[in-house]
C-alpha cells in the first residue's frame, strides 16, 4: 500500500496543476492500493479552507470532497471510523482538528479541554465522548 501526502490529495481534488493532478489521479485510480493518515486529512482540510482558488471550498464542499476520496476503490484511509465521525461533526460546525481529536478519543469516557468553543461545538453536534471543562 502506498501512503499519500495531503498535497497529492489536494492536487487531485483541486486540479489546479494539470501535471500534478494527472499524476495524483494515476495514483488514486491505479492498481496499487493507497492510504492516508488522519493527520494528512487535517492538513488537507486546512489547505482546502485556506486556498485562494476558484473552487467552492466551503465546509460542505470540503466534507463532500473527503467523502469522494474515501469512496475511491483503491483508496483506504487510516482510521476510517474516526475520520467519518470527524467529517460529520465538522459539517455540523466543529473545527476539523477538534473533531479529529474527539473522534480519536471515542473509546474514552470523556474529553476535557479549556476551549469553550470546542465544548459548545461538541454539544451542538451531540459528539461523543462528552466534552467538558476540567
Amino acid at each position: 500500500m502506498i501512503a499519500l501526502d495531503a498535497n497529492i490529495l489536494a492536487r487531485y481534488l483541486l486540479n489546479d496543476s494539470t501535471a500534478q493532478a494527472d499524476l495524483a489521479e494515476k495514483l488514486l485510480h491505479g492498481t496499487e492500493a493507497c492510504t492516508a493518515s488522519i493527520t494528512v486529512f487535517l492538513e488537507l482540510v486546512w489547505v482546502l479552507e485556506s486556498c485562494d482558488c476558484d473552487c467552492d471550498c466551503e465546509r460542505a464542499e470540503i466534507a463532500k470532497s473527503i467523502r469522494l476520496l474515501c469512496g475511491l476503490e483503491n483508496f483506504k484511509p487510516q482510521n476510517l471510523d474516526a475520520l467519518a465521525y470527524a467529517i460529520h461533526w465538522y459539517e455540523g460546525g466543529m473545527d476539523f482538528g477538534d473533531a479529529v481529536h474527539l473522534a480519536l478519543s471515542a473509546k474514552e469516557i470523556g474529553f476535557k479541554t479549556f476551549d469553550k468553543a470546542f465544548v459548545k461545538a461538541a454539544k451542538n453536534v451531540a459528539a461523543y465522548p462528552t466534552v467538558s471543562p476540567p
